[in-house]
């Protein structure tokens, strides 16, 4: 996508207001997403932080490189589990029609400041929370009630951006030795 239409399609108003609380959507809703990158805690698997949430909202932001998009998972105290990005390698198409029905937030408000930012990784490197991220393709299972993940291959493309994003979120990639297919 070029920069122009990012730029564009970041300035498209989507999704229901912020101040509304969204459920997480249905695994079959994540599914379609085809390949993504999975951001969760160090300490647990690709599907720990899905397990966990109770929520989801969209995240928008634009930085020098294009636009970021992620939807991030709360759990029951509002703490960001888990983040799915979106990567060249996703659905696009499917992932517009899930953003439409979530509240969308700008990444300037979970980051007012790149000194705010820079703070809040240390805090979390010090306080032990440390995040792992690799590319995924999620499966719907048990009827849609349930989700599963596998590794997914990317293009050189979708390597770049993992790369950035995982430069940007202070996280480690997976380890070689991560499970093919973990079930939730």
């Amino acid at each position: 996508m070029s920069r122009a239409l990012s730029a564009v399609r970041a300035a498209m108003p989507r999704g229901i207001p912020s101040s509304q609380s969204v459920s997480r959507p249905a695994a079959r809703q994540l599914a379609a997403l085809g390949t993504v990158l999975c951001l969760y805690r160090a300490d647990s698997n690709e599907l720990a932080g899905w397990q966990d949430a109770v929520a989801a909202h969209a995240c928008q932001g634009l930085d020098s490189e294009g636009v970021r998009e992620s939807l991030c998972f709360t759990d029951a105290r509002g703490r960001c589990c888990w983040r799915l990005y979106l990567l060249p390698d996703s659905d696009f198409l499917a992932w517009d029609r899930l953003v439409a029905g979530l509240a969308v937030r700008s990444a300037a408000d979970d980051d007012a400041s790149v000194g705010e930012r820079l703070w809040r990784r240390l805090a979390g490197s010090l306080g032990g929370q440390r995040w792992r991220m690799c590319a995924v393709q999620l499966h719907a299972v048990d009827q849609g009630s349930g989700l599963a993940v596998s590794l997914a291959p990317l293009s050189s493309l979708g390597c770049a951006t993992a790369r950035r994003i995982a430069r940007l979120e202070s996280a480690e990639g997976a380890a070689e030795s991560a499970p093919l297919a973990l079930h939730a």
